[in-house]
């Protein structure tokens, strides 16, 4: 059973379906999936931006979704502080992956998935970051 972070943008994406829907799915249901604090409060402002593009009940509809990916994840408080990314707003996830040794971090952010594999060895992360597609090719092909 592996560790896996899963970015907001995925789980926002995953209640709309397709590839990141799949992704998230596996991933809860023969893994163990993690959040931080710092995930919830970036999924609240997703929330909020686009409660300016979804009517209510499609906005209600994205939430409960997610809220029932946050709720089958395990709340973890982050000490580990990484800056890697070029977008700052990103190293928490990558603080989040060291803190508790994640085997994938699934995202969607090209900020993510453009770290060099060795880049993030140097700073002691073991993880792969996928998107959902990767993720679910490589989970099929080698399940952890």
């Amino acid at each position: 059973m592996a560790k896996i972070v899963i970015d907001a943008n995925v789980i926002i994406s995953a209640a709309f379906g397709g590839k990141p829907l799949d992704a998230a799915v596996r991933a809860i249901g023969k893994h163990k999936v993690y959040v931080s604090q710092e995930i919830k409060q970036e999924l609240i402002m997703v929330f909020s931006k686009l409660s300016k593009k979804l009517t209510k009940e499609q906005l209600a509809s994205v939430r409960e979704k997610a809220n029932e990916l946050i709720k089958a994840a395990t709340l973890v408080d982050v000490s580990t502080h990484i800056v890697l990314s070029r977008d700052a707003k990103d190293d928490h996830y990558l603080s989040l992956c060291k803190e508790i040794g994640a085997a994938f971090l699934i995202t969607g952010d090209n900020d993510l998935l453009d770290i060099p594999q060795d880049k993030l060895k140097k700073a002691g992360i073991k993880t792969r970051i996928v998107n959902p597609h990767e993720f679910l090719e490589e989970e099929t092909e080698s399940p952890t």
